[in-house]
Protein backbone atom coordinates (compact mmCIF):
# COMPACT_ATOMS: atom_id res chain seq x y z
CA UNK A 1 0.00 0.00 0.00
CA UNK A 2 1.66 3.54 -0.84
CA UNK A 3 0.79 5.74 1.45
CA UNK A 4 0.78 10.02 1.22
CA UNK A 5 0.72 12.45 4.03
CA UNK A 6 -0.83 15.57 3.82
CA UNK A 7 -2.16 18.64 5.60
CA UNK A 8 0.94 20.21 7.52
CA UNK A 9 1.96 23.87 7.74
CA UNK A 10 2.95 26.73 10.43
CA UNK A 11 0.63 27.60 12.98
CA UNK A 12 0.66 29.22 16.13
CA UNK A 13 0.47 28.01 19.38
CA UNK A 14 -3.15 26.69 20.52
CA UNK A 15 -3.88 26.26 17.33
CA UNK A 16 -5.40 23.20 15.43
CA UNK A 17 -3.89 21.37 12.20
CA UNK A 18 -5.74 18.35 10.34
CA UNK A 19 -3.67 15.95 8.80
CA UNK A 20 -5.01 13.23 6.07
CA UNK A 21 -3.11 9.92 5.02
CA UNK A 22 -4.47 8.75 1.83
CA UNK A 23 -3.79 5.65 0.83
CA UNK A 24 -3.68 3.46 -2.72
CA UNK A 25 -2.92 0.31 -4.03
CA UNK A 26 -4.45 -2.10 -1.44
CA UNK A 27 -7.76 -2.67 0.47
CA UNK A 28 -7.23 -0.05 2.79
CA UNK A 29 -9.21 -1.71 5.88
CA UNK A 30 -6.67 -4.55 5.80
CA UNK A 31 -4.47 -2.02 7.28
CA UNK A 32 -4.34 -0.54 10.76
CA UNK A 33 -3.20 2.81 10.60
CA UNK A 34 -0.67 5.00 12.54
CA UNK A 35 0.85 8.37 13.27
CA UNK A 36 4.43 8.96 14.14
CA UNK A 37 6.69 12.18 14.34
CA UNK A 38 10.34 12.98 14.08
CA UNK A 39 12.57 15.75 15.15
CA UNK A 40 16.14 15.82 13.70
CA UNK A 41 18.48 14.35 15.96
CA UNK A 42 15.53 12.54 17.87
CA UNK A 43 13.74 9.16 17.92
CA UNK A 44 10.88 8.69 16.07
CA UNK A 45 8.05 9.03 18.36
CA UNK A 46 4.45 7.13 18.39
CA UNK A 47 1.74 10.14 17.75
CA UNK A 48 -1.21 8.06 17.44
CA UNK A 49 -2.87 5.14 15.95
CA UNK A 50 -6.20 3.44 14.62
CA UNK A 51 -7.61 -0.27 14.04
CA UNK A 52 -8.66 -1.02 10.68
CA UNK A 53 -12.06 -0.71 11.37
CA UNK A 54 -11.68 2.30 13.73
CA UNK A 55 -13.13 1.12 17.03
CA UNK A 56 -10.06 1.22 18.35
CA UNK A 57 -7.46 3.98 19.29
CA UNK A 58 -4.03 4.70 20.59
CA UNK A 59 -2.77 7.53 21.82
CA UNK A 60 0.41 9.08 23.38
CA UNK A 61 0.08 10.48 26.26
CA UNK A 62 1.23 13.25 24.86
CA UNK A 63 -1.48 14.31 22.49
CA UNK A 64 -4.30 12.96 24.98
CA UNK A 65 -7.18 14.93 25.12
CA UNK A 66 -5.43 17.50 22.18
CA UNK A 67 -5.34 15.06 18.81
CA UNK A 68 -8.28 12.61 17.97
CA UNK A 69 -7.84 10.41 14.89
CA UNK A 70 -10.32 9.01 12.15
CA UNK A 71 -10.50 6.88 9.03
CA UNK A 72 -12.78 6.70 5.87
CA UNK A 73 -12.39 3.27 4.23
CA UNK A 74 -14.29 4.55 1.77
CA UNK A 75 -12.12 7.44 0.93
CA UNK A 76 -8.82 5.81 1.84
CA UNK A 77 -8.45 7.96 4.27
CA UNK A 78 -7.22 8.55 7.84
CA UNK A 79 -7.43 11.83 9.45
CA UNK A 80 -5.71 13.14 12.65
CA UNK A 81 -7.04 16.26 14.33
CA UNK A 82 -4.30 18.21 16.14
CA UNK A 83 -6.14 21.13 18.70
CA UNK A 84 -4.20 23.35 21.10
CA UNK A 85 -1.14 22.66 19.36
CA UNK A 86 2.30 23.09 21.21
CA UNK A 87 5.59 24.18 20.44
CA UNK A 88 6.80 21.03 21.42
CA UNK A 89 4.44 19.20 18.79
CA UNK A 90 6.97 20.75 16.21
CA UNK A 91 7.91 17.75 14.18
CA UNK A 92 7.84 15.92 10.28
CA UNK A 93 4.71 13.59 10.45
CA UNK A 94 4.82 10.44 8.90
CA UNK A 95 1.86 7.98 8.69
CA UNK A 96 2.21 4.56 8.46
CA UNK A 97 0.48 0.90 8.27
CA UNK A 98 0.52 -2.83 9.40
CA UNK A 99 -2.16 -5.23 8.69
CA UNK A 100 -2.10 -6.36 12.43
CA UNK A 101 -5.82 -5.92 13.53
CA UNK A 102 -5.54 -3.41 16.40
CA UNK A 103 -3.34 -0.42 16.75
CA UNK A 104 -0.08 -0.40 17.35
CA UNK A 105 2.39 2.23 18.72
CA UNK A 106 5.69 0.83 17.73
CA UNK A 107 7.25 1.68 14.78
CA UNK A 108 8.73 -1.74 13.66
CA UNK A 109 4.90 -3.54 13.37
CA UNK A 110 4.60 -1.30 10.36
CA UNK A 111 5.38 -2.06 7.14
CA UNK A 112 4.39 0.93 5.08
CA UNK A 113 5.39 4.22 5.46
CA UNK A 114 4.32 7.41 3.85
CA UNK A 115 6.73 10.81 3.06
CA UNK A 116 6.61 13.21 6.24
CA UNK A 117 4.57 16.51 6.45
CA UNK A 118 5.85 19.27 8.15
CA UNK A 119 4.25 20.84 11.46
CA UNK A 120 5.56 24.03 12.65
CA UNK A 121 4.54 25.14 15.63
CA UNK A 122 5.39 29.19 16.91
CA UNK A 123 4.70 30.13 20.44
Amino acid sequence: VQLQASGGGLVQAGDSLRLSCVASGRTFSDYSVGWFRRVPGKEREFVISISRNGRFIDYADSVKGRFTISRDNAQNTVYIQMNSLEPGDTAAYYCAATSVLLPRSISSDYFYWGQGTQVTVSS
